[in-house]
């Protein structure tokens, strides 16, 4: 009987262990992230965190150009807490890999903010990926295309549709109404206009548009039927739009509002700092940052700056940094910075 008794002493210890392992860090976090953001509370997140515009040269481009993303994806595991990202839709992918529980996309330009509320429309509005890409591209939906079908197929499908202005015209609209009338963000004109440019740039291009806009000789550019069907080295498709199921969760994410869009330079001032504060203070931790090539485009004083902008954030233990050559920790990227950053 006392034999018993202690089997099952340590069989309940075994599970307690087991539960603690099998939840990570997050168990040891009480985390006050918000469930969902009201409309107010959103738009009032988006001026707090945001620094003052400024101007990319290079380009601007609405569309990524990493195609090798879908080997970093794979490696990614999801655990909670925040992502901080940079540039276009790539930070879906990544989003889908990580299964955040708030998101922040952080950019200098103001197009890239009004480019990912034109996305958070079109990502609501959608009841499936067929019916965003259909949106996106202003292209009908195919006859008979399914809600499973594979993201190969999906394209292969949509490439023998005609663009339909009728529906581009049906798309602007819907997205003024969702982000203006149901979701009653003060946009500007400039904001508005600029959204109906760039859809009418994925309704002429189709899906085969690429890095738009871009100015670099020899730049990579794969198109954004490319990107979506891009698959790792095990032959997985590992973009946003690969299920229905990775789809979802971005699709909800944007749906209670934890997906929010920054200006901000990543070696500026206040914006990323912010960022961290805001997660600091919900008693939470920052998971992944995106960088992309930013570091690349900064000088000298700015590259210091990022690095001490890295060196504040609340971050995981481990943190990854992700840029477009793929992943490493953030503590082996603080590594790379330059000495004086003190």
């Amino acid at each position: 009987m006392l034999v018993g008794a202690g089997k099952r002493s340590r069989a309940r210890l075994a599970i307690v262990f087991f539960v603690v392992i099998a939840t990570g860090s997050a168990c040891m976090r009480r985390s006050s992230l918000p469930a969902s953001l009201a409309d107010r509370d959103f738009w009032s997140l988006i001026e707090t965190l945001s620094e003052p515009a400024g101007t990319f040269s290079l380009s601007d481009n609405v569309v990524s150009n990493e195609p090798h993303y879908a080997d970093t994806v794979r490696w990614l595991r999801p655990g909670g807490g925040a992502y901080v990202g940079v540039g276009p839709e790539q930070n879906f992918s990544y989003i889908v890999g990580l299964r955040p529980v708030m998101a922040f996309v952080i950019d200098i330009r103001r197009e890239n903010l009004d480019l990912h509320l034109m996305y958070k429309a079109l990502f609501e509005l959608s009841t499936d990926r067929a019916d965003f890409v259909s949106r996106l591209f202003s292209r009908p939906r195919p006859r008979d295309l399914s809600s499973g079908v594979s993201v190969d197929e999906m394209f292969l499908r949509f490439d023998t549709v005609a663009a339909s202005a009728e529906q581009y015209t049906e798309t602007v609209a819907l997205v003024r109404a969702r982000l203006i009338n149901t979701r009653s963000l003060p946009l500007a004109a400039a904001d508005l206009d600029w959204m109906e440019t760039t859809l009418g740039v994925f309704f002429t291009s189709g899906p085969g548009i690429d890095y738009y806009g871009s100015n670099t000789v020899n730049a990579v550019r794969p198109s954004y039927r490319q990107l979506m069907t891009a698959r790792d080295f095990s032959g997985v498709s590992q973009g946003f739009l690969a299920t229905e199921e990775g789809f979802r969760f971005v699709k909800d994410l944007h749906t209670r509002n934890l997906i929010v869009p920054v200006v901000g330079d990543f070696g500026g001032p206040s914006a990323m700092r912010r960022v961290g504060e805001y997660v600091r203070g919900h008693g939470d931790v920052i998971n992944a940052i995106y960088g992309s090539n930013v570091g690349a485009y900064l000088t000298s004083q700015q590259r210091r700056a990022f690095c001490r902008n890295l060196e504040s954030l609340p971050a995981a233990s481990p943190a990854w940094f992700i840029d477009s050559h793929g992943r490493r920790s953030l503590q082996a990227k603080l590594r790379t910075c330059p000495s004086d950053t003190n």
